[in-house]
């Protein structure tokens, strides 16, 4: 396992989500700045945070988890927005499912982490 966040596939998979995210809610209605667009890149943007803050604390079992699962309530929260997007027809029903598909994998990998954390954890 080497030492560097970022060479998780999880944080490569929620950090490509997050600018997907990014690119596609650009186009959103100026009315959603504040709103919409704003939660949907936080939120996304969040997953990554959270994971690098677990990555970095993870001889701390606790810790570690407790991130991981704030990374994968942020994930879940993601979801939300992108529904929302979908039923205010701000995106197509293609690109949800791309996103939901996105974010269900990273759901996954999260679920994994927090099953195997001894799979994660640095020296001690």
């Amino acid at each position: 396992m080497g030492n560097d966040f970022k060479d998780l596939i999880v944080y490569k998979k929620a950090f490509a989500m997050a600018m997907e995210i990014y690119r596609i809610s650009k186009s959103f209605p100026s009315e959603e700045k504040y709103s919409l667009t704003d939660q949907v890149r936080r939120s996304s943007r969040s997953v990554c945070s959270n994971l690098a803050e677990s990555y970095r604390k993870r001889q701390y079992r606790a810790h570690f988890l407790s991130k991981i699962s704030d990374a994968d309530m942020e994930n879940s929260e993601t979801e939300v927005w992108i529904d929302f997007a979908l039923r205010c027809n701000y995106i197509t029903i293609d690109a949800h499912k791309e996103l939901i598909d996105k974010s269900t994998e990273v759901g996954r990998m999260l679920s994994y982490m927090t099953l195997h954390p001894e799979r994660f954890e640095g020296k001690r």
